[in-house]
Order: structure tokens, then C-alpha cells, then sequence
């Protein structure tokens, strides 16, 4: 094997590396939609846990489905060799918009489909903020391209799928906490689901800024 030889194969393994390692962030939030899908359809035994989710079903479906498509079809827009072919494009039609609805759905989610119990004032404050941004990111992105800036492009859909993959980065927030204390609180849910945007975000500001 000659050292081009090489060097195209690390080249290529290295270029799936980040898709594989998103598509493994996704993992659990996608695992957990499924299951919640499969639970809605299955017309579910009401439970304080899922009963706002019985009672206005829609979006919740919505937002599991979109969001699902934004992750796992988005986490191939990172694959530098699909980036030459029109396969990119023509996806990105799709997730740009999956996106958006995700993030507008998981909006109308916290304002009126109620709240689970450890849920509080802040954190809902907070996902509207949040699912704000990441359509403005989304809209911004979409709005680039059009006008063919690329690089801006690249930036602004980065931070809007940084922002909407922060449910993978949160079960591992949340973990250690469950493990070593117990369930959640207000206080604490608050503090490790904001911090899951937080670490996503900054994330997101290295690699733009590395790139830069």
C-alpha cells in the first residue's frame, strides 16, 4: 500500500468521524422519541408524566418527528465528501426546515402543553429562548446560501444544529446527577439542561472560530 493510499484512508475515516459521533449524540433522544411515538399510539394508560402529552398529542408527534430528521439526516451535512455532490443541497432541504419546525414546535410545547413537575419558571424561559435562536440561526443559514455566502452558511447552521442536539449532550448532564444524588429538581433540572446548551454552544463557537 502506497503512503497516497494512506493518507486517502485516513482521510476518509477522519471525514465520517464527526457524523458517527453525532449520529451517537442523537442516539438517546431519538431511542427516547421513538419510545414516546410507540407509547402515543399504543393509547397509553394516562400517567402525570405522559398526561399532557394524551391530552394534545400533535405536537409532541410533530416535534419527535422533525426533530428526529434534523439529527440524524443533519449529522451528514458534516460529511466533507457529501459536501461535493448534490446530495448535500438537495438534504439540506430537508433538514434546514425539519429544524425549524422542531424548534417552533418544542416553542408551542413548553408555552401550552403544560409542564412536567420539575419543570419550573426558568427552565421554560429559557427552551423559548433557546428554540428562538435556533429558528433565527435556521433562517439565517437558509437565508445565506441563497445569497450564495457559504462561509456564513456553514456558521449560522452550525450553531442551529449545535442547539438542536443539546438533548444528547443533556442525558450526559443529567446522568452523573441521577446516579449520584437522585431524580431531578427544579433547581437542578434547570441548571443541567441549561447547561447542556451552554456546552453545545460554546462547542459550536470553537470549531466556527477554528475554522475562521
Amino acid at each position: 500500500m502506497t503512503t497516497l493510499d494512506t493518507r486517502t484512508r485516513t482521510r476518509r475515516s477522519s471525514g465520517l468521524l464527526v457524523p458517527v459521533a453525532l449520529l451517537l449524540l442523537a442516539f438517546v433522544p431519538v431511542v427516547a422519541g421513538a419510545f414516546r411515538l410507540t407509547e402515543l399510539a399504543g393509547g397509553p394508560e394516562v400517567t402525570p408524566e405522559n398526561a399532557r402529552f394524551v391530552a394534545a398529542p400533535v405536537p409532541i408527534v410533530v416535534h419527535i418527528v422533525s426533530v428526529t430528521v434534523f439529527a440524524v439526516l443533519g449529522a451528514f451535512q458534516f460529511a466533507p465528501r457529501l459536501r461535493r455532490f448534490r446530495w448535500h443541497r438537495w438534504s439540506g432541504r430537508v433538514v434546514a426546515p425539519s429544524g425549524i419546525v422542531a424548534a417552533l414546535s418544542g416553542v408551542w410545547i413548553t408555552l401550552f402543553s403544560g409542564r412536567a413537575e420539575t419543570d419550573g419558571d426558568a427552565l421554560a424561559v429559557i427552551r423559548v429562548l433557546v428554540g428562538a435562536a435556533m429558528t433565527a440561526f435556521l433562517v439565517l443559514g437558509v437565508r445565506a446560501i441563497l445569497q450564495r455566502r457559504v462561509a456564513i452558511h456553514r456558521r449560522w447552521m452550525i450553531r442551529g444544529y449545535a442547539i438542536g442536539m443539546a438533548a444528547g449532550t443533556q442525558a450526559f448532564t443529567q446522568a452523573p446527577w441521577m446516579i449520584l444524588v437522585g431524580p431531578l429538581d427544579v433547581p437542578s433540572k434547570t441548571v443541567l439542561t441549561t447547561l447542556g446548551w451552554v456546552i453545545n454552544i460554546a462547542v459550536a463557537e470553537w470549531i466556527i472560530r477554528r475554522r475562521a
